[in-house]
């Protein structure tokens, strides 16, 4: 015969089943920022740039001192934090367009697709699995027409295209053609935002994900006149931040996050919405600077990579709260389906893990290391190579002369001084574990001239090369 305390038991047991049951799943909204550096924001020391909304939302949840992005330029950042994979194993390295061979490279970068596979699973494709409703709202840049949001596991796309940045920051004389309701003048941001609102108003009776990707602060670096005044008359000749219009763009990015968090509350759903905040790489070093990272997108060093991230998830994230652990973009995919309930993946998000019991005050996430590849040149004027973080060590070995950098971040968060000599032992370690990327690498190039080296490079490239302000390519 049942005892009534297994009697009781059991019932408190069922309850508490039936309110877990009943408990509607976390929405998930994620803000994405084109080329934000790690240090334009307050929570990470920029005294130039105005960021309230966005401290405010950190405070409200996790700082994450140490995330980074899985490659240095857009693309393949976005496609892995869309599929938890890395650039590596999606075999998509380059940005969009894909930048093939240059007459000044002394190697012939392997080819990258120019598109997300339909075959990848997304998180967009996960959470409509389990019932979520999602929306893609402005920059894709992860492939044309046929591999568009609605392609994607995504319900709604809002300005989500194959075009990697506007021709202008201000609408309707963006190229894309969103189909958002024009406003003569207004800033593509506020559009952007108008949409996200207008979701999150729509379809909060159903859990949802909202993917709010803005095209600021990309070029073209442009903001509204009265806005780029303030700024001008702040400018501190020390301060080496100092754009006043990429300071306008940011302000406009931080109006975006504390209306979607004012809407949120509005609509009765910020206690059950988790939100992230992040950048897809390192902030531009001809628009912002990143000191005291080294140099900026486009490169494997410190400000070409890392970026500025908190997570907020309400009733499980303590406010306040800083985790060091370093993480990254691929992280992303694990860390939502956890949170929404999702106990078997129907993708395979091989290279990422959950941090969602960090975000409860739990353990940090066992890794032996991060990794990147990045084997093209950039735009930017960075070089192809290799990196790996292990610990507070971090290694980049360079596909041209397979020469090695070694950095302990704590004591040398600048990467000033390449102790691979000093420490032989370490670098002979990590350049084991980086021997884990299995991807093609670049090829000598037969009809390299060292004298057209920087030929390829724009006039502000060169110029900063010229400057000292990037790492000059090797001879």
């Amino acid at each position: 015969m049942t005892s009534r305390r297994h009697f009781l038991r059991t019932a408190a047991a069922s309850a508490l089943t039936a309110r877990a049951a009943a408990t509607p799943p976390a929405n998930i909204v994620v803000i994405l920022v084109d080329d934000l550096g790690w240090r334009d924001v307050g929570f990470n020391g920029t005294r130039f740039y105005s960021t309230p909304h966005i401290d405010a939302l950190a405070a409200a949840g996790m700082k994450f001192p140490h995330a980074y992005a899985a490659a240095p330029v857009c693309a393949p950042s976005r496609a892995a934090i869309l599929t938890g994979r890395s650039p590596a194993r999606l075999g998509l390295t380059s940005d969009l367009p894909v930048r093939h061979d240059l007459p000044f490279s002394k190697v012939l970068p392997p080819p990258s697709k120019a598109f997300l596979p339909l075959e990848e699973k997304t998180i967009a494709e996960e959470l409509q699995s389990a019932g979520y409703i999602s929306a893609a709202i402005g920059k894709w840049h992860v492939g044309g027409p046929r591999y568009y949001p609605e392609r994607q596991g995504f319900d709604i796309n809002v300005a989500g295209t194959d075009s990697g940045e506007p021709r202008s920051q201000f609408y309707p004389q963006w190229n894309g053609n969103p189909p958002i309701t024009a406003k003569q003048g207004e800033c593509l941001a506020d559009a952007l935002t108008d949409a996200a609102e207008d979701f999150i108003q729509r379809y909060s009776d159903r859990p949802f994900f909202l993917w709010l990707s803005h095209y600021a602060v990309h070029a073209p670096l442009e903001a509204d006149p009265g806005v780029v005044g303030i700024y001008r008359r702040k400018i501190d000749p020390k301060d080496r931040q100092n754009n006043p219009v990429y300071a306008a763009m940011i302000e406009t990015v931080d109006t975006s996050v504390g209306r979607v968090v004012k809407r949120l509350a509005d609509a009765g759903v910020a206690d059950r919405t988790a939100i992230f905040f992040l950048s897809d790489n390192g902030g531009n070093a001809s628009a912002t600077s990143n000191a005291p990272l080294k140099a900026g997108k486009g490169f494997l060093y410190e400000g070409g990579i890392r970026v500025p991230m908190c997570i907020v998830w309400p009733g499980a994230t303590k406010p306040g709260a800083t985790s060091n652990t370093p993480v990254i973009g691929t992280d992303i995919y694990p860390t939502i389906a956890e949170m929404a309930g999702i106990k078997r993946l129907t993708g395979s998000p091989a290279d990422g893990v959950s941090l969602a019991p960090l975000l409860r005050g739990g353990p940090a996430p066992k890794r032996d290391a991060l990794l990147w590849h990045y084997p093209h040149y950039s735009p930017e004027g960075g070089r192809p190579g290799r990196a790996i973080r292990m610990g507070d060590w971090k290694l980049i070995q360079w596909y041209e002369d397979n020469a090695t950098e070694l950095y302990n971040l704590t004591e040398d968060p600048g990467e000033a001084k390449n102790v691979a000599t000093a420490q032989p032992a370490k670098a002979k370690e990590l350049q084991a574990s980086l021997e884990s990327i299995q991807a093609p690498r670049p090829k000598p190039n037969p009809a390299y001239d060292p004298e057209q080296e920087t030929v390829g490079l724009s006039p502000a490239i060169r110029a900063q090369l010229t400057s000292g302000t990037l790492p000059t390519p090797a001879k």
